[in-house]
Protein backbone atom coordinates (compact mmCIF):
# COMPACT_ATOMS: atom_id res chain seq x y z
CA UNK A 1 0.00 0.00 0.00
CA UNK A 2 0.94 3.70 -0.46
CA UNK A 3 3.38 5.72 2.29
CA UNK A 4 0.40 8.18 3.49
CA UNK A 5 3.32 10.20 4.96
CA UNK A 6 5.09 10.31 1.74
CA UNK A 7 1.88 10.98 -0.51
CA UNK A 8 -1.21 10.69 0.88
CA UNK A 9 -3.64 9.10 -1.64
CA UNK A 10 -7.72 9.28 -1.35
CA UNK A 11 -7.62 5.24 -1.77
CA UNK A 12 -4.51 4.04 -0.15
CA UNK A 13 -6.09 1.49 1.77
CA UNK A 14 -8.04 -0.02 -0.90
CA UNK A 15 -6.97 -3.29 -2.58
CA UNK A 16 -8.45 -4.47 -5.94
CA UNK A 17 -8.25 -7.41 -7.51
CA UNK A 18 -8.36 -6.59 -11.38
CA UNK A 19 -9.67 -9.88 -13.74
CA UNK A 20 -10.32 -7.33 -16.50
CA UNK A 21 -8.95 -7.23 -19.99
CA UNK A 22 -9.16 -4.24 -22.86
CA UNK A 23 -10.61 -1.43 -22.18
CA UNK A 24 -14.40 -0.98 -20.01
CA UNK A 25 -12.99 -3.01 -17.06
CA UNK A 26 -8.98 -1.75 -17.09
CA UNK A 27 -10.18 1.85 -17.08
CA UNK A 28 -12.52 1.70 -14.25
CA UNK A 29 -9.33 -0.15 -12.29
CA UNK A 30 -6.65 2.54 -13.61
CA UNK A 31 -9.28 5.38 -12.29
CA UNK A 32 -8.96 3.46 -8.81
CA UNK A 33 -5.43 2.84 -8.87
CA UNK A 34 -4.67 6.90 -10.14
CA UNK A 35 -6.68 7.84 -6.93
CA UNK A 36 -3.97 5.43 -4.40
CA UNK A 37 -6.02 1.72 -4.93
CA UNK A 38 -3.23 -0.79 -4.54
CA UNK A 39 -4.53 -2.84 -8.13
CA UNK A 40 -3.16 -5.95 -8.87
CA UNK A 41 -3.87 -7.16 -12.75
CA UNK A 42 -4.43 -10.84 -13.28
CA UNK A 43 -3.33 -11.73 -16.41
CA UNK A 44 -2.81 -14.49 -18.77
CA UNK A 45 0.48 -16.23 -18.62
CA UNK A 46 2.09 -15.61 -22.57
CA UNK A 47 0.34 -13.35 -23.62
CA UNK A 48 -1.25 -11.26 -21.22
CA UNK A 49 -4.37 -8.51 -21.91
CA UNK A 50 -5.29 -8.98 -25.45
CA UNK A 51 -4.50 -5.19 -25.96
CA UNK A 52 -1.07 -5.34 -25.23
CA UNK A 53 -0.54 -6.98 -28.68
CA UNK A 54 -2.93 -4.00 -30.26
CA UNK A 55 -0.06 -2.16 -32.20
CA UNK A 56 1.24 -0.11 -33.41
CA UNK A 57 2.49 1.60 -32.19
CA UNK A 58 4.49 -0.02 -29.51
CA UNK A 59 6.06 1.48 -26.38
CA UNK A 60 9.41 2.12 -26.50
CA UNK A 61 11.93 1.11 -23.85
CA UNK A 62 15.23 3.18 -21.81
CA UNK A 63 17.33 2.64 -25.20
CA UNK A 64 14.82 3.42 -27.51
CA UNK A 65 14.09 -0.15 -28.59
CA UNK A 66 10.50 -1.36 -29.90
CA UNK A 67 8.97 -3.32 -26.38
CA UNK A 68 5.95 -5.99 -26.79
CA UNK A 69 3.13 -3.57 -25.31
CA UNK A 70 0.88 -1.46 -27.44
CA UNK A 71 -0.30 2.30 -27.05
CA UNK A 72 -3.46 0.83 -26.20
CA UNK A 73 -2.47 -1.43 -23.10
CA UNK A 74 -0.42 2.08 -21.68
CA UNK A 75 -3.40 4.14 -21.99
CA UNK A 76 -5.63 2.47 -19.38
CA UNK A 77 -3.58 0.32 -17.05
CA UNK A 78 -0.78 2.29 -15.11
CA UNK A 79 -0.22 2.32 -11.58
CA UNK A 80 -1.17 -1.74 -11.64
CA UNK A 81 0.59 -4.68 -10.70
CA UNK A 82 0.68 -7.28 -13.29
CA UNK A 83 0.43 -11.11 -12.18
CA UNK A 84 0.44 -14.21 -14.62
CA UNK A 85 -1.90 -16.54 -13.62
CA UNK A 86 -4.17 -18.94 -15.54
CA UNK A 87 -7.46 -19.10 -13.84
CA UNK A 88 -8.99 -22.34 -15.53
CA UNK A 89 -6.36 -24.43 -13.46
CA UNK A 90 -7.11 -25.57 -10.04
CA UNK A 91 -4.15 -24.01 -8.24
CA UNK A 92 -4.88 -20.61 -10.38
CA UNK A 93 -8.11 -20.53 -8.67
CA UNK A 94 -7.42 -21.24 -5.51
CA UNK A 95 -4.42 -18.35 -5.65
CA UNK A 96 -7.84 -15.85 -6.87
CA UNK A 97 -9.18 -17.01 -3.76
CA UNK A 98 -6.49 -16.05 -1.42
CA UNK A 99 -6.04 -12.75 -3.00
CA UNK A 100 -9.53 -12.19 -3.13
CA UNK A 101 -9.94 -12.75 0.30
CA UNK A 102 -7.81 -10.08 1.02
CA UNK A 103 -9.01 -7.49 -1.14
CA UNK A 104 -11.59 -4.73 -0.91
CA UNK A 105 -13.07 -4.85 -4.81
CA UNK A 106 -12.98 -7.68 -7.45
CA UNK A 107 -13.47 -5.99 -10.44
CA UNK A 108 -14.22 -8.82 -13.83
CA UNK A 109 -15.12 -8.71 -17.13
CA UNK A 110 -15.55 -11.89 -18.47
CA UNK A 111 -18.61 -13.68 -20.53
CA UNK A 112 -21.80 -14.10 -18.23
CA UNK A 113 -20.95 -17.18 -16.12
CA UNK A 114 -17.60 -17.87 -16.70
CA UNK A 115 -16.26 -17.23 -13.38
CA UNK A 116 -18.96 -19.38 -11.94
CA UNK A 117 -17.83 -22.02 -13.45
CA UNK A 118 -14.23 -21.56 -11.49
CA UNK A 119 -16.05 -21.29 -8.47
CA UNK A 120 -14.91 -17.72 -8.83
CA UNK A 121 -18.67 -15.89 -8.99
CA UNK A 122 -19.44 -13.02 -6.03
CA UNK A 123 -21.77 -16.19 -4.55
CA UNK A 124 -18.33 -18.34 -3.92
CA UNK A 125 -16.25 -15.40 -2.98
CA UNK A 126 -18.43 -13.14 -0.14
CA UNK A 127 -18.35 -16.90 1.52
CA UNK A 128 -14.22 -16.34 1.90
CA UNK A 129 -14.95 -12.44 2.33
CA UNK A 130 -18.46 -10.79 2.79
CA UNK A 131 -17.18 -7.31 2.40
CA UNK A 132 -15.92 -7.65 -1.06
CA UNK A 133 -17.40 -5.29 -3.69
CA UNK A 134 -17.52 -7.23 -7.05
CA UNK A 135 -17.92 -5.64 -9.87
CA UNK A 136 -18.91 -7.51 -12.87
CA UNK A 137 -18.72 -5.82 -16.67
CA UNK A 138 -20.31 -7.29 -19.79
CA UNK A 139 -21.33 -6.22 -22.81
CA UNK A 140 -25.34 -6.82 -22.64
CA UNK A 141 -25.48 -7.17 -18.28
CA UNK A 142 -26.14 -10.07 -16.38
CA UNK A 143 -29.67 -11.36 -17.25
CA UNK A 144 -31.88 -10.49 -20.60
CA UNK A 145 -31.81 -12.59 -23.89
CA UNK A 146 -28.66 -11.31 -24.90
CA UNK A 147 -26.89 -11.54 -21.67
CA UNK A 148 -24.73 -14.47 -23.11
CA UNK A 149 -23.75 -12.88 -26.09
CA UNK A 150 -20.38 -11.23 -26.40
CA UNK A 151 -19.67 -7.43 -27.03
CA UNK A 152 -18.17 -4.74 -28.77
CA UNK A 153 -17.96 -1.00 -28.30
CA UNK A 154 -18.45 -0.51 -32.13
CA UNK A 155 -22.16 -2.47 -31.65
CA UNK A 156 -22.89 -0.54 -28.47
CA UNK A 157 -22.21 2.25 -30.11
CA UNK A 158 -24.78 0.98 -33.17
CA UNK A 159 -27.18 -0.58 -30.84
CA UNK A 160 -27.54 2.37 -28.26
CA UNK A 161 -28.76 5.07 -31.00
CA UNK A 162 -25.77 7.03 -30.19
CA UNK A 163 -24.36 6.22 -34.44
CA UNK A 164 -27.98 7.27 -34.96
CA UNK A 165 -27.37 10.61 -33.55
CA UNK A 166 -23.80 11.16 -35.44
CA UNK A 167 -22.20 12.13 -38.77
CA UNK A 168 -24.27 14.52 -41.37
CA UNK A 169 -28.24 14.78 -42.45
CA UNK A 170 -28.78 12.18 -45.47
CA UNK A 171 -29.87 14.75 -47.19
CA UNK A 172 -26.63 16.86 -47.22
CA UNK A 173 -22.89 16.50 -46.07
CA UNK A 174 -21.43 12.93 -45.84
CA UNK A 175 -24.43 11.18 -44.62
CA UNK A 176 -24.78 8.26 -42.59
CA UNK A 177 -24.06 7.17 -39.70
CA UNK A 178 -21.06 7.72 -37.77
CA UNK A 179 -18.88 5.84 -34.59
CA UNK A 180 -16.94 8.21 -32.13
CA UNK A 181 -13.47 8.44 -32.89
CA UNK A 182 -12.85 6.64 -29.46
CA UNK A 183 -14.31 3.58 -27.79
CA UNK A 184 -16.88 5.49 -26.12
CA UNK A 185 -18.99 3.07 -24.83
CA UNK A 186 -16.18 1.19 -23.10
CA UNK A 187 -14.68 4.46 -21.25
CA UNK A 188 -17.96 5.64 -20.11
CA UNK A 189 -19.06 1.80 -18.49
CA UNK A 190 -15.62 2.21 -16.98
CA UNK A 191 -16.33 5.17 -15.51
CA UNK A 192 -19.96 4.34 -14.04
CA UNK A 193 -17.94 1.47 -13.25
CA UNK A 194 -15.55 2.89 -10.87
CA UNK A 195 -18.34 5.39 -9.33
CA UNK A 196 -20.51 2.45 -8.55
CA UNK A 197 -17.26 0.50 -6.94
CA UNK A 198 -16.67 4.09 -4.66
CA UNK A 199 -20.79 4.27 -3.87
CA UNK A 200 -20.36 0.88 -2.53
CA UNK A 201 -17.26 1.26 -0.80
CA UNK A 202 -18.84 4.27 0.74
CA UNK A 203 -22.27 1.71 1.70
CA UNK A 204 -19.84 -0.41 3.38
CA UNK A 205 -18.54 1.83 5.51
CA UNK A 206 -21.97 1.99 7.13
CA UNK A 207 -23.01 -1.69 6.68
CA UNK A 208 -19.68 -3.64 7.30
CA UNK A 209 -21.37 -5.78 4.33
CA UNK A 210 -19.93 -5.84 0.18
CA UNK A 211 -22.05 -6.22 -2.76
CA UNK A 212 -22.96 -7.01 -6.25
CA UNK A 213 -22.59 -4.38 -8.78
CA UNK A 214 -23.66 -5.65 -13.05
CA UNK A 215 -22.33 -3.00 -15.58
CA UNK A 216 -23.60 -3.16 -18.90
CA UNK A 217 -21.88 -1.65 -21.90
CA UNK A 218 -25.37 -1.55 -23.42
CA UNK A 219 -26.98 0.02 -20.51
CA UNK A 220 -24.03 2.78 -20.20
CA UNK A 221 -23.77 3.62 -23.89
CA UNK A 222 -27.48 4.41 -23.83
CA UNK A 223 -27.45 6.02 -21.30
CA UNK A 224 -24.96 8.44 -22.36
CA UNK A 225 -27.18 9.53 -24.75
CA UNK A 226 -28.80 11.75 -22.01
CA UNK A 227 -30.95 14.82 -22.86
CA UNK A 228 -31.42 12.98 -26.62
CA UNK A 229 -33.62 10.66 -25.27
CA UNK A 230 -35.68 12.72 -23.15
CA UNK A 231 -35.93 14.71 -26.00
CA UNK A 232 -37.58 11.79 -27.33
CA UNK A 233 -39.68 10.65 -24.57
CA UNK A 234 -41.23 13.84 -24.39
CA UNK A 235 -41.62 14.93 -28.28
CA UNK A 236 -43.00 11.86 -29.88
CA UNK A 237 -39.99 12.24 -32.14
CA UNK A 238 -37.06 10.35 -33.56
CA UNK A 239 -33.75 12.31 -33.37
CA UNK A 240 -31.53 12.83 -36.49
CA UNK A 241 -27.89 14.03 -36.93
CA UNK A 242 -27.38 17.36 -37.23
CA UNK A 243 -23.73 16.99 -38.09
CA UNK A 244 -21.70 19.69 -35.18
CA UNK A 245 -25.21 21.51 -34.70
CA UNK A 246 -27.10 21.15 -31.70
CA UNK A 247 -30.64 19.97 -30.94
CA UNK A 248 -31.75 21.81 -28.28
CA UNK A 249 -29.78 25.57 -28.57
CA UNK A 250 -28.77 27.66 -31.85
CA UNK A 251 -26.10 28.87 -32.75
CA UNK A 252 -24.17 25.76 -31.58
CA UNK A 253 -21.88 24.22 -34.43
CA UNK A 254 -18.88 24.60 -36.71
CA UNK A 255 -18.60 27.71 -39.00
CA UNK A 256 -16.45 27.50 -42.40
CA UNK A 257 -14.46 31.12 -41.81
CA UNK A 258 -11.73 32.66 -44.15
CA UNK A 259 -8.95 30.37 -43.60
CA UNK A 260 -10.94 27.68 -41.57
CA UNK A 261 -13.33 26.69 -38.88
CA UNK A 262 -14.51 27.83 -35.66
CA UNK A 263 -17.09 26.54 -33.09
CA UNK A 264 -19.51 28.94 -31.94
CA UNK A 265 -21.50 27.53 -28.65
CA UNK A 266 -24.05 29.95 -27.48
CA UNK A 267 -25.93 28.76 -24.64
CA UNK A 268 -28.08 31.50 -23.55
CA UNK A 269 -29.97 34.57 -24.43
CA UNK A 270 -27.74 37.29 -23.44
CA UNK A 271 -24.64 35.03 -24.93
CA UNK A 272 -27.11 35.21 -28.45
CA UNK A 273 -26.93 39.34 -28.23
CA UNK A 274 -23.35 39.62 -28.21
CA UNK A 275 -22.86 37.34 -30.34
CA UNK A 276 -24.97 39.52 -32.94
CA UNK A 277 -23.48 42.67 -31.73
CA UNK A 278 -20.24 40.92 -32.69
CA UNK A 279 -21.70 39.96 -36.19
CA UNK A 280 -23.05 43.69 -36.65
CA UNK A 281 -26.15 42.76 -37.32
CA UNK A 282 -28.93 44.43 -34.31
CA UNK A 283 -32.04 43.42 -36.49
CA UNK A 284 -30.66 39.60 -35.72
CA UNK A 285 -30.24 40.34 -32.00
CA UNK A 286 -34.03 41.94 -31.74
CA UNK A 287 -35.88 39.54 -34.29
CA UNK A 288 -38.59 38.32 -32.09
CA UNK A 289 -37.95 35.03 -33.91
CA UNK A 290 -34.74 34.73 -32.30
CA UNK A 291 -34.77 36.56 -29.44
CA UNK A 292 -35.19 33.18 -27.10
CA UNK A 293 -33.95 29.98 -27.28
CA UNK A 294 -36.84 27.99 -28.15
CA UNK A 295 -37.39 30.42 -31.25
CA UNK A 296 -33.96 29.99 -32.55
CA UNK A 297 -34.45 26.12 -32.63
CA UNK A 298 -37.77 26.81 -34.40
CA UNK A 299 -36.08 28.51 -37.11
CA UNK A 300 -33.02 27.34 -36.90
CA UNK A 301 -32.57 26.67 -40.59
CA UNK A 302 -32.89 30.64 -41.30
CA UNK A 303 -30.85 31.77 -38.68
CA UNK A 304 -27.68 29.65 -39.66
CA UNK A 305 -28.06 30.84 -43.38
CA UNK A 306 -27.84 34.25 -42.21
CA UNK A 307 -24.78 33.94 -39.74
CA UNK A 308 -22.98 31.32 -42.08
CA UNK A 309 -22.59 34.38 -44.72
CA UNK A 310 -20.65 36.61 -42.24
CA UNK A 311 -18.53 33.65 -40.77
CA UNK A 312 -15.74 33.80 -44.28
CA UNK A 313 -15.21 37.52 -43.60
CA UNK A 314 -12.50 36.98 -40.88
CA UNK A 315 -10.22 34.29 -39.83
CA UNK A 316 -10.54 31.61 -37.38
CA UNK A 317 -7.75 34.16 -35.02
CA UNK A 318 -10.05 36.94 -35.86
CA UNK A 319 -13.09 35.27 -34.94
CA UNK A 320 -11.97 33.51 -31.59
CA UNK A 321 -10.00 37.17 -30.66
CA UNK A 322 -13.25 39.11 -31.08
CA UNK A 323 -15.91 36.59 -29.51
CA UNK A 324 -14.14 35.65 -26.48
CA UNK A 325 -13.86 39.83 -25.99
CA UNK A 326 -17.38 39.43 -26.10
CA UNK A 327 -17.82 36.46 -23.60
CA UNK A 328 -19.00 34.17 -26.60
CA UNK A 329 -18.10 30.81 -26.27
CA UNK A 330 -15.87 29.82 -28.96
CA UNK A 331 -12.97 27.50 -29.79
CA UNK A 332 -10.68 26.02 -32.55
CA UNK A 333 -10.86 22.54 -33.79
CA UNK A 334 -7.59 20.87 -32.97
CA UNK A 335 -5.56 18.03 -34.30
CA UNK A 336 -3.89 15.99 -31.80
CA UNK A 337 -0.64 17.32 -31.93
CA UNK A 338 -2.07 21.02 -31.89
CA UNK A 339 -4.19 19.65 -28.72
CA UNK A 340 -0.70 18.77 -26.59
CA UNK A 341 0.89 22.25 -27.75
CA UNK A 342 -1.48 24.46 -27.04
CA UNK A 343 -0.64 26.62 -23.90
CA UNK A 344 -3.13 25.98 -21.78
CA UNK A 345 -2.83 22.40 -22.47
CA UNK A 346 1.16 22.89 -21.17
CA UNK A 347 0.43 24.29 -18.42
CA UNK A 348 -2.26 22.20 -16.85
CA UNK A 349 0.27 19.36 -17.31
CA UNK A 350 -2.05 17.16 -19.08
CA UNK A 351 0.40 15.11 -20.69
CA UNK A 352 2.71 13.36 -18.15
CA UNK A 353 5.55 11.24 -18.64
CA UNK A 354 5.54 8.03 -16.31
CA UNK A 355 8.57 5.68 -15.25
CA UNK A 356 8.34 2.37 -17.01
CA UNK A 357 9.51 -1.02 -16.10
CA UNK A 358 10.99 -1.89 -19.13
CA UNK A 359 13.28 1.23 -18.80
CA UNK A 360 12.79 5.10 -19.83
CA UNK A 361 9.14 6.52 -20.07
CA UNK A 362 5.70 6.00 -20.96
CA UNK A 363 3.59 9.04 -21.79
CA UNK A 364 0.23 9.30 -20.67
CA UNK A 365 -2.65 11.31 -20.56
CA UNK A 366 -3.38 12.76 -17.22
CA UNK A 367 -6.42 11.62 -15.15
CA UNK A 368 -8.29 14.96 -15.06
CA UNK A 369 -9.00 14.77 -11.29
CA UNK A 370 -7.56 17.69 -9.35
CA UNK A 371 -7.79 17.22 -5.74
CA UNK A 372 -6.21 19.72 -3.43
CA UNK A 373 -5.17 17.15 0.17
CA UNK A 374 -4.82 14.19 -2.04
CA UNK A 375 -3.29 15.15 -5.65
CA UNK A 376 -3.23 12.35 -7.98
CA UNK A 377 0.68 11.38 -8.75
CA UNK A 378 1.47 8.86 -10.83
CA UNK A 379 4.70 6.39 -9.52
CA UNK A 380 4.52 3.84 -12.32
CA UNK A 381 3.64 2.97 -16.07
CA UNK A 382 1.60 0.24 -16.95
CA UNK A 383 3.52 -2.60 -15.41
CA UNK A 384 5.25 -5.08 -17.98
CA UNK A 385 3.57 -8.50 -18.34
CA UNK A 386 4.46 -10.63 -14.97
CA UNK A 387 6.13 -7.52 -13.28
CA UNK A 388 4.95 -8.19 -10.38
CA UNK A 389 4.50 -11.89 -9.89
CA UNK A 390 6.67 -12.97 -7.09
CA UNK A 391 5.84 -9.86 -4.83
CA UNK A 392 2.43 -11.03 -5.18
CA UNK A 393 2.78 -14.59 -4.89
CA UNK A 394 5.07 -14.51 -2.38
CA UNK A 395 3.71 -12.18 0.12
CA UNK A 396 -0.40 -11.85 0.05
CA UNK A 397 -0.39 -15.27 -1.56
CA UNK A 398 2.28 -16.84 0.79
CA UNK A 399 3.67 -18.91 -1.54
CA UNK A 400 7.40 -19.76 -1.23
CA UNK A 401 9.97 -19.76 -3.84
CA UNK A 402 10.17 -23.66 -4.45
CA UNK A 403 5.88 -23.25 -4.73
CA UNK A 404 6.48 -20.35 -7.42
CA UNK A 405 9.06 -22.06 -9.43
CA UNK A 406 6.69 -25.33 -9.58
CA UNK A 407 3.83 -23.39 -10.93
CA UNK A 408 6.08 -21.44 -13.22
CA UNK A 409 7.31 -24.27 -14.81
CA UNK A 410 3.44 -25.70 -14.71
CA UNK A 411 2.74 -22.61 -17.16
CA UNK A 412 -0.16 -21.74 -14.02
CA UNK A 413 2.08 -18.19 -13.76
Amino acid sequence: MADEQASPKSLSHIRVLDLTRVLAGPWATQNLADLGAEVIKIERPGTGDDTRAWGPPFLKNGEGKETTDASYFISANRGKKSVTLDISTAEGQEIVRTLAKQSDVFVENYKVGTLARYGLSYDDLKEVNPRLVYCSVTGYGQDGPYASQPGYDFVFQGMSGLMSLTGFPENGGSGGPVKVGIAVADVVTGMYASTAILAALEYRHRSNRGQYIDLSLLDSAIALIAYQATNYFLSGRIPTPLGNAHPNMVPYQVFDCKDGKVIVAVGNDSQYASFCRVLGRKDLETDERFVKVAGRVRHREVLIADIARHMPERTMTEWLHVLEAANVPCGPIYNMKQVFEDDHVVERNIRTDIAHGAGGTAPNVANPIRMSDTPITYESAAPVLGQHTDEILGGLAGLDQKRIAELRQARTV
